[in-house]
């Protein structure tokens, strides 16, 4: 195809395994890509053209970097914006700095999805242990999670709050570090929408699917979710507005909570590719990936074609010593990342087994 004959060279913020799957999606469309990460012998450098280790406030290799490739993006969202606002002066980063402020913390995150009429759950900003218990006699409620406004995933920097839990105490370790506070809810499941939407302003959209996580860990990712159709369409319909509300030029997660009486609210953003869209690798004909890349490249993004329902599921720390199983399955496709330290609750790689299609995809 013509749009990608083009000698194009991006670059990738991050070597973990979401740019590892973001380098190979851009081989197959023959567009070269260079990994800039602090980290030695990254997964994402095992399949790149080049990588540069160097920190992410060297500005002299981030020139170097930025004067390497023609287009710049990210696979997580702890990049400085700083970072990112020095390398926007010199070759074009997607997605772009504003959504990389809203989505790193999580006041600004939910102040901005309220902003524009998507509903969350219930929340406040804490500056003393009083302020919580005022809060909570408000909410007429005796706990709450409390998080760390920026940097906390997978469980990390959360903690949760019951009428047992010593509140001073709770206070102390957070050391003094802004958190917010966030109503529990008695929801039915967690799912997650994503979105790629290019130059044109075209969407096309993966999900929902249905999540179940492990000790804060996404452990198995379901599609399609099995939840009423017009759930669906309004989780869709949410992160689309979302995604023109930021004029988004790339890829865009958006978790969410389904209660039992049939309401969603917004959970967290993610402006990047997403663990719970791995599937999409091998049940569809172009994969989360691919129009990660073609977004912030300048190409078309194309609909997913999904052509096989999926369950998706994490191997975690010690379970990929265990693969041998997968290994000559059928419909059954082994992502191993190349990972060699093996950590407690460290994601090794993944597993999608692929059945038949039940369900018309939701657009």
């Amino acid at each position: 195809m013509n749009e990608i004959s083009q000698n194009i060279t991006l670059g990738i913020l991050g070597g973990g395994q979401l740019g590892q799957m973001s380098a190979i999606a851009a081989s197959k469309l023959g567009i070269k890509t260079i990994i800039y990460t602090p980290e030695q012998d990254s997964p994402a450098a095992q399949v790149a053209e080049k990588t540069i280790v160097a920190s992410y406030d060297d500005e002299d290799e981030l020139k170097l970097f930025a004067q390497s490739v023609d287009y710049i993006t990210y696979e997580f969202e702890n990049i400085p914006v700083k970072t990112v606002r020095y390398l926007n002066t010199l070759k074009p980063v997607y997605p772009d700095e504003r959504l990389l402020e809203v989505s790193q913390d999580r006041i600004a995150e939910k102040k901005f999805l309220n902003d524009i009429g998507i509903p969350t759950t219930r929340w406040s900003h804490p500056k003393s242990p009083q302020d919580i218990t005022n809060t909570l006699k408000k909410w007429g409620v005796n706990q709450c999670i409390l998080k760390t406004t920026r940097f906390g995933y997978d469980g990390k920097g959360q903690a949760r709050l019951t009428r047992d839990t010593n509140l001073e105490a709770l206070w102390s370790e957070f050391k003094e570090t802004p958190i917010i506070m966030e109503e529990i809810i008695n929801f039915e499941c967690e799912i997650s929408v994503i979105v790629a939407r290019d130059r044109n302003k075209h969407i096309v959209n993966y999900g929902p699917m249905l999540n179940v996580h492990k000790h804060h860990i996404l452990d198995k990712t379901t599609v399609p979710a099995p939840i009423h159709n017009h759930l669906a369409q309004n989780a869709i319909k949410t992160i689309k507005k979302l995604a023109e509300q930021l004029d988004l030029k790339g890829i865009l997660t958006l978790e969410l909570f389904v209660t039992r009486d049939n309401q969603i609210f917004a959970n967290e953003i993610a402006p990047r590719t997403h663990n719970s869209g791995h599937w999409s690798i091998d049940a569809c004909e172009h994969s989360q990936f691919e129009n990660h890349v073609r977004a912030v490249c300048d190409l078309p993004v194309l609909a997913p074609n999904r052509h096989s329902d999926a369950l998706m599921f994490n191997l975690i720390g010690d379970d990929i010593t265990n693969i041998a199983q997968y290994q000559n399955q059928p419909n059954t496709h082994l992502h191993n990342y190349g990972k060699h330290d093996i950590k407690e609750g460290r994601k090794m790689g993944h597993v999608t087994i692929l059945k038949e299609k039940t369900q018309k995809e939701q657009s």
